[in-house]
C-alpha cells in the first residue's frame, strides 16, 4: 500500500514555506518542513529560478505523491499580487513538472480546515499545526503555513475523497447549504 504523501506550498517571492506530511490511517505525520528564499537583491528571472529550482529540490529529496497550493489573494497593492503570484506560478511549474497532482486552496479554506474557523491568526495556525502534527518546537511562519496547507489536503481535498460543495457556498469560512 502506498502512504500518501502530501507536499504544502505557501508561495512567496521572498520566502516560499514547504511542509511534507505523511496520511497514515488517520493519523497525519510530520516528514519535514523549511523554507526557500530568494536573494531581493536579484533580478525577478533569477529569484523565480531559485524558487523553482529550491522546490524540485524538495520533491527530489522527499518524493510526495501530491501537492496543495495556497492560493493567492487580491491585495491592495496590485504589484505585490503580481509578484506572488509569479512565484505562485514558479511553484505550480515545479510541480507539475514533477507529474505531481496539484490542489489549490485559499487561506480561508486552510484555516477552516486546520483552526476550525477562517478567520484564524497566524499564531493559531502555527499552534494547530504544532498539535496536529504533535511537533516538539513550532515551525517558522512560513512552513507552518505551508504545512496548514499540507492538512487542509489531507482533511478532505482533492484526490483524498473530497467533499462535494455542489450546492454550497462559503460564508464566514463555513459551507452552508
Amino acid at each position: 500500500m502506498i502512504v500518501p504523501r502530501l507536499l504544502g506550498i505557501d508561495p512567496g517571492l521572498r520566502i516560499t514555506g514547504f511542509g511534507v506530511i505523511e496520511i497514515h490511517g488517520k493519523d497525519l505525520v510530520y516528514v519535514a518542513s523549511g523554507c526557500i528564499k530568494s536573494n531581493d537583491k536579484l533580478m525577478l528571472p533569477e529569484r523565480i529560478k531559485t524558487l523553482f529550482a529550491g522546490i524540485s529540490e524538495v520533491i527530489a529529496t522527499y518524493q510526495p505523491t501530491q501537492a496543495a497550493v495556497e492560493k493567492v489573494f487580491v491585495n491592495v497593492n496590485p504589484q505585490s499580487t503580481l509578484l506572488l503570484g509569479q512565484a505562485r506560478g514558479a511553484a505550480i511549474s515545479a510541480l507539475v513538472h514533477a507529474d505531481l497532482p496539484v490542489a489549490e486552496y485559499t487561506a480561508l479554506q486552510i484555516k477552516q480546515a486546520v483552526v476550525g474557523q477562517g478567520k484564524a491568526t497566524k499564531d493559531q495556525v502555527q499552534h494547530m499545526v504544532i498539535r496536529l502534527l504533535n511537533l516538539p518546537g513550532a515551525p517558522t511562519a512560513d512552513a507552518a503555513d505551508a504545512l496548514a496547507c499540507a492538512i487542509c489536503h489531507a482533511h478532505g481535498g482533492q484526490g483524498l475523497g473530497a467533499l462535494s460543495t455542489t450546492g454550497y457556498r462559503v460564508r464566514g469560512g463555513r459551507l452552508i447549504g
